[in-house]
């Protein structure tokens, strides 16, 4: 077991699965106890039996990050169990495809409560036990969506503006929280291959990347959990002790890359 997380305590939101729960494993392997904080309970006491019989530091909680009850919740059991809270990982998130012509008010909502306000009130009630310890780091999760639209943000006015709200969020957090030492920055995944993925039918990351031929640059045209739970191990150590209120994209060149030749050709 390594020891970048040392002593350090994590709460990872959207931790059962994907992205998420790449993080929970880096992050028990590095040596942190790590609050694992999911919506599915089932899919949550699926992730977390087979880690504590491992003798892992590791609970589960069902919680709605869009509630704060719920957030108050997760902070008391934190505490209560692992005295105090280094690391926050606002990764929990959803996604509805309806563009700005076909978007319902309802649906709308439930994904900007989620994907932005969720985020606020993991801020709001995990910075100030931060402060207490003498500092932090909080890493949220955006999307290359938030960068561009379209394919980028999978036809989705809601998600796309939630996570612009995303990356605003992390500035600000950053300015007010900087003389706490609490750190605040944003990861911006690209398309990546996850639990979730294969449910859709793609058996490998090549599977996956055949369709974003063309839009990112880095073959196999996607990535994987890992590629975004090593950042937010990164995010979450001290080796990135200078680092606050910046943008971290892992995309394969999508953003960077126009994507397409004027007339239309992929890049060859």
């Amino acid at each position: 077991m390594g020891s970048r997380l040392k002593d350090k305590v994590a709460i990872i939101t959207g931790g059962a699965s994907g992205l998420g729960f790449s993080g929970v494993k880096l992050f028990l392997q590095e040596g942190a106890s790590v609050v694992v904080v999911d919506y599915d309970d089932k899919q949550l006491k699926k992730v977390i039996k087979p880690l504590e019989e491992k003798g892992k530091k590791v609970i589960g909680i069902k919680a709605d990050v869009s509630c704060e009850e719920d957030w108050k919740k997760v902070v008391k059991k934190t505490v209560a169990k692992f005295k105090k809270i280094d690391i926050l990982v606002n990764n929990a998130g959803i996604h509805i495809p309806q563009d700005v012509l076909h978007v319902e008010a309802a649906d709308w909502q439930k994904v900007l409560n989620i994907n932005a306000l969720g985020m606020v009130l993991g801020i709001k009630h995990c910075a100030p036990i931060m402060k207490k310890n003498g500092g932090g780091s909080i890493i949220n999760t955006s999307s290359i969506g938030a960068e561009i639209g379209g394919f980028g943000d999978g036809y989705s006015v809601a998600y796309s503006m939630s996570k612009g709200a995303v990356r605003a969020l992390t500035k600000h957090a950053s300015q007010v929280l900087g003389k706490d030492n609490i750190r605040v920055n944003t990861v911006m995944p690209g398309v990546m291959f996850t639990d979730m993925t294969v449910k859709l039918g793609f058996k490998s990351r090549q599977e996956l990347g055949k369709i974003y031929k063309g839009t990112a640059c880095l073959p196999p045209f996607a990535g994987e959990a890992n590629d975004i739970g090593y950042l937010y191990l990164y995010l979450a150590s001290d080796e990135s002790k200078y680092a606050t209120g910046s943008e971290f994209i892992v995309d394969g060149g999508w953003v960077a890359s126009s994507g397409t030749a004027s007339d239309g050709r992929t890049y060859e």
